[in-house]
């Protein structure tokens, strides 16, 4: 159900966004697998994971234990030749930041692919997984917490509270189960193309179209 009152452009506001089949098309830690051979045992994974049947951590690092030895010139490849861009990502973040807005990338995928995109699209927060690389190849391992469900949530009131934007103005969009809790805390919560218990929980489900669509749901200055 759309909130009685949602965030308005008119006021600064902050949007927080999933990266993995959100921002991006694919889900990068698959595209990884593929230089593997093992895309297909990864995805099952990942999909077991999205529709929230899997613990979200643990799931995480057994399929980044697959990756042990991989060399890392790899994610350059991914980056180049496999991720593109959702259709209208960058008009709802060009349309939203000129309207004074800040915008967040959170992700249970990884620091390598998110920190390009915050240079990409200026993003003002970024937080993901950071891979463990020695001597140019994955060890399977990953340094420091995992970014989880209950992390992305914890990020959005967060950076709320740092940039004095009352939850109110909040949007926050994702697709899978680990996206949820922050669905929930933002004053809107959005499931683009998503899991069908995520769509049954957020305030809007869009299936159809681009990242653009959400705009519709933000009141202009009048």
């Amino acid at each position: 159900m759309i909130p009685t009152q949602t965030p308005t452009l008119s006021e600064p506001g902050l949007l927080f966004m999933d990266m993995d089949s959100t921002l991006i098309q694919c889900e990068c830690i698959d595209e990884i697998a593929a230089f593997l051979g093992i895309k297909a045992q990864i995805s099952e994974i990942t999909e077991r994971a999205m529709r929230g049947e899997l613990d979200f951590a643990a799931s995480l690092t057994e399929r980044v234990q697959l990756l042990t030895g991989l060399d890392a010139d790899v994610l350059e490849k991914v980056y180049q030749e496999c991720i593109e861009l959702t259709d209208g990502a960058e008009i709802l973040i060009s349309t939203v930041q000129a309207h004074g807005w800040k915008v967040g990338l959170v992700s249970g995928g990884f620091t390598y692919f998110t920190d390009k995109f915050q240079a990409r699209l200026n993003l003002d927060f970024t937080r993901s997984n950071v891979l463990e690389i020695h001597d140019n190849k994955l060890t399977g391992g990953i340094v420091g917490d995992i970014v989880d469900a209950d992390c992305k949530r914890r990020c959005l009131i967060e950076q709320a509270d740092i940039f004095s934007i009352p939850m109110q103005q909040t949007v926050a969009i994702g697709d899978g189960a680990n996206d949820l809790p922050m669905i929930h805390a933002a004053g809107l919560g959005i499931a683009f193309h998503a899991k069908p218990t995520v769509q049954e929980q957020a305030d809007i489900a869009i299936n159809d179209g681009g990242l653009e669509q959400v705009l519709h749901f933000l009141h202009s200055p009048s």
